[in-house]
């Protein structure tokens, strides 16, 4: 088991408009919460962490930014169905930043996987645009253990076999050296009926096919994608559509290489889980939904699971259906309008999930295999499934004691009880089941679910939530509106394998600056390893125990300066080597 203990320094680093590479600057302080401008916009963090007797530095380094070129390819450059360029108004590229988007939309830089292939290593990079991007680069490993890019390695990962990629949010490595994906916000295909309305969101996929919005179908969009590399270090691009459609935030690979959780990120979400039939093989299996047995309302709740079967697909059946540009969701359900004080007409079920209170049935005749793939929150919902999660984020494992860890960014709407952010409202339950009845937390909380042998989960409670407070104009911490020594809507985490210790990352609003904490899990400890500037998410957080001997966290600083005037590009950077770390 290992020891934890931190001893501390404030590392930063002024991003600017005109510089956006990071170094690190250290006083041997404690880390604070940023006070000042300077401050603010800079990167901060821990400078030692010990690890069973050992001492690690915890200096932040960069592999590599948005924006920069190599090999003919420059890094976020979105392309269209054509795999070309695409540009803005002005004429130059439009490259995911999460900055400077034209229309406004996306994050930039998400999530990169390092993978150990071939005797190499390799960079798996997406972008969370409405036009989504995959990037691939080789590292080197030098001597004292710094990761570094090879020079014209720099690739682009084509997905026009796949009608392109949709917001790729957050990501994992699996098991087997893989990097598997997500695409998330998923449209709501209601709306582009005759009778409905357009998706504002899903608009801007108008540019991958230049402009005509008419060539996309809002099935192409909302699946897991799977980046493999073969013996020649090719990349060879996938979606998976037998673990279903809705909006994927990660799915995450357990140890028996064939069970995956799946969190959707939205409002009146579900939760999901996928069973394949064979190891290391994605895309053939079981779908499954969870639904939630409220057992208390305290500190962000606990539940029992049980899980719904939502039936077995595989993408070979899938696939040719979801790129279908004449698919509807009227080929596979009937919907009649929802009564508040009548209900649904007979032969229709009352559900509510991100498109609120319907009255949904199956179309006769329809295929029900197709339509749990199609519309899985939906089909949930119909089969009993709890749809009222909010903003489910990361997840991650701990194999020592056997437990999953799920981030909430926040608890509202259908979490609270006919309720809205407090407020008497019962538009995010009527209709469903109202499932889960707990107080409003603006701020976040983090669940922990035992896992058994066959990996499965039974419970689900809260272990650490973030508090609402509120700060005096001349506080030094004005402007805050969580709890600055508590977590802030908690995102993406990770385990570091063989300890107790798990990391988190915010995406607030409610924290000036997004921080990275470390939750010692026996002791309950909770300390603050990072900081970052202001506007910038911290993303991509994954913990490698083996690479070359030694260990890596890796964490990217998400659009910083997004909303202040102050540009920077998304950083792909990582502490580390904890040299030898396995030893």
């Amino acid at each position: 088991m290992i020891d934890l203990l931190f001893a501390l320094f404030l590392g930063v680093s002024f991003v600017s408009a005109a510089e956006s590479n990071i170094s690190i600057m250290s006083d041997r302080s404690y880390l604070s919460v940023p006070v000042g401008e300077r401050a603010k916009n800079s990167i901060g963090n821990a400078g030692v962490l010990r690890i069973n007797n050992k001492e690690y530095p915890l200096a932040y380094r960069t592999l590599f930014e948005t924006g920069r070129s190599d090999n003919g390819e420059i890094f976020g450059l979105l392309k269209d169905q054509h795999d070309q360029p695409l540009r803005m108004e002005d004429g130059s590229y439009y490259i995911c930043n999460g900055t400077s988007n034209p229309d406004g939309s996306g994050s930039g830089l998400d999530f990169y996987s390092i993978l150990q292939k071939n005797g190499k290593l390799y960079l798996v990079a997406q972008f969370e645009c409405q036009v989504g991007a995959f990037y691939k680069m080789e590292l080197e490993q030098e001597n004292d253990g710094l990761l570094v890019p090879k020079k014209d390695t720099l690739e682009y990962i084509s997905q026009k076999e796949f009608k392109g990629g949709y917001v790729h949010c957050a990501g994992v490595k699996t098991p087997w050296e893989s990097h598997l994906g997500s695409e998330e916000y998923e449209s709501d295909a209601r709306k582009h009926q005759p009778d409905g309305t357009l998706d504002e969101y899903y608009e801007h996929i108008k540019a991958y096919f230049g402009g005509d919005l008419q060539k996309a179908n809002p099935y192409y969009y909302g699946w897991v994608p799977e980046v493999t590399l073969d013996t020649k270090g090719v990349a060879h691009y996938t979606k998976h559509y037998t673990m279903g459609r809705f909006s994927h935030e990660l799915a995450y690979v357990m140890p028996d290489r064939k069970t995956v959780y799946l969190s959707d990120d939205g409002t009146n979400v579900g939760f999901f889980k996928f069973v394949a039939d064979q190891p290391e093989d994605l895309s053939s299996g079981r779908l499954y939904a969870a639904k939630w047995h409220q057992t208390s309302a305290e500190s962000g709740g606990d539940a029992n699971l049980t899980w719904i079967d939502l039936g077995h697909a595989n993408d070979t059946d899938i696939k040719p259906i979801a790129l279908d540009p004449n698919t509807k969701i009227g080929d596979y359900f009937e919907f009649a309008s929802f009564d508040p004080l009548k209900g649904c007409p007979s032969g229709f079920l009352s559900i509510n999930t991100s498109a609120l209170a319907e009255c949904i049935k199956l179309k006769e005749g329809a295929d029900e295999k197709r339509a749990s793939r199609l519309e899985s929150r939906r089909y949930a919902a119909l089969k009993g499934a709890t749809t009222e999660f909010r903003k489910a984020e990361g997840i991650t494992y701990d194999g020592q004691s056997k437990k999953l860890y799920l981030s909430m960014s926040e608890i509202a709407y259908g979490m609270e009880d006919k309720k809205s952010k407090e407020k008497p409202k019962s538009l995010y339950d009527e209709g469903g089941s109202n499932d889960i009845r707990l107080p409003h937390n603006e701020c976040g909380a983090l669940y922990v679910l035992d896992i058994d042998d066959s990996m499965s989960a039974a419970t689900m409670r809260s272990v650490l939530t973030g508090s609402p407070k509120k700060y005096d104009q001349t506080d030094p911490y004005a402007g805050n509106s969580c709890d600055v020594e508590r977590i802030s809507n908690p995102d993406n985490i990770t385990f570091v394998k063989g300890s107790n210790l798990l990391i988190i990352g915010e995406d607030s609003e409610r924290h000036i600056n997004n921080m990275v904490w470390a939750f010692d899990t026996k002791r309950e400890e909770l300390k603050r390893i990072m900081t970052a500037p202001i506007g910038a998410e911290t993303t991509a957080l994954h913990w490698y125990s083996d690479i070359g001997g030694n260990g890596y966290l890796t964490i990217v600083t998400q659009h910083p300066g997004r909303d202040t005037g102050l540009r920077g590009e998304s950083q792909a950077g990582y502490f580390g080597p904890f040299k030898d770390y396995l030893k």
